[in-house]
């Protein structure tokens, strides 16, 4: 199970890049933020409700509820997208990849968590074939004002992103199932959007055309209700470390989709790029390697003798 949340999750998030570039053009980019969570929610809550699997929340509790939609469902989308204004979005599919890490030191101070080699070793192998992949975009972009304030953008766009972790792994240990969380959540991000979008003046226009109609539906079941669901679950059964690895993971499935969409060439700098990066894969999922006993040694602390002792 957790093998198949963990492909799900990439492989849907490694889709939804180009489904986003089918969205740019007329319509703001706050006003698609909203379409999709605004969509995401009014399928979802109803669709939890009407099979009963809507469990009920205390309302003390919806106040982080409130805090994942907020870093989740909004904030976070707000910066990516605007990101992307300033750099190329490889660059920013990078400085995404670096959620492994913010997940990494946050569970740290938060939760106490430690961090291990294992995790600092794959994500430094994942980072530098992210590196290889996007080099053209990493060496050819000139750095300038608009270069910062997209890698300022992107950053603090992963920095809400990682916090949304930490929350909805402190909703799941509070007893609050995933499917819930992000139904109630998507809907609070929904409003948190609506309400910048009148506090902005951004205007809503309708949907243009059949393809942008296409591109919200993926976005907002799959790459939204789906993939937020799958990673989310992830999230609560091997820890926001481990899980954040399919942020490493996802921009290799982006490079292919643009291969066979937008033309993208594989050339041996970015094989190499993909092969770090599934290295880095491999040594965050091995398993890890029990320790033997001689016959007499004594056994680790908390451990008992076969006879009960």
């Amino acid at each position: 199970m957790t093998l198949m949340l963990f492909v799900a999750t990439v492989l849907i998030w490694g889709t939804t890049w180009i489904a986003i570039s089918f969205q740019l053009g007329p319509v703001p980019v706050l006003a698609s933020v909203f379409y999709r969570f605004a969509l995401a929610a009014v399928l979802m809550l109803p669709a939890l409700a009407l099979t009963g699997r809507l469990t009920a929340v205390p309302w003390r509790q919806h106040r982080f509820i409130v805090l994942q939609g907020i870093c989740l469902f909004s904030l976070n989308f707000i910066c990516f997208y605007n990101a992307t204004r300033f750099i190329p979005s490889g660059l920013v599919s990078v400085i995404f990849s670096l959620a492994t890490i913010y997940n990494a030191v946050n569970a740290r101070l938060i939760f106490g968590d430690t961090i291990r080699p294992r995790a600092l070793l794959a994500t430094g192998l994942g980072a530098a074939g992210l590196g290889l992949l996007f080099a053209p975009d990493l060496i050819g972009h000139q750095v300038n004002g608009d270069t910062l304030r997209g890698m300022g953008l992107a950053a603090l766009g992963t920095l809400f992103f990682s916090l949304g972790n930490m929350v909805s792994r402190r909703n799941s240990a509070a007893g609050i199932p995933p499917l819930t969380a992000n139904a109630w959540g998507m809907g609070y991000g929904a409003l948190i959007l609506l309400a910048i979008v009148v506090a902005t003046g951004t205007p809503l226009p309708p949907p243009p055309d059949l393809r942008y109609w296409g591109a919200l539906a993926y976005l907002s079941i799959f790459g939204s209700i789906v993939g937020f669901t799958t990673y989310l679950m992830l999230v609560a059964r091997i820890g926001t470390g481990r899980a954040a690895y399919a942020t490493v993971m996802f921009p290799v499935i982006a490079l292919i989709a643009s291969s066979l969409y937008e033309g993208f060439v594989w050339t041996p700098l970015a094989l190499a790029g993909l092969g770090l990066t599934l290295a880095g894969n491999a040594v965050m999922f091995a398993p890890a390697r029990k320790r033997r006993l001689s016959p007499g040694a004594p056994l680790p602390a908390g451990r008992a003798n076969p006879d009960g002792r």
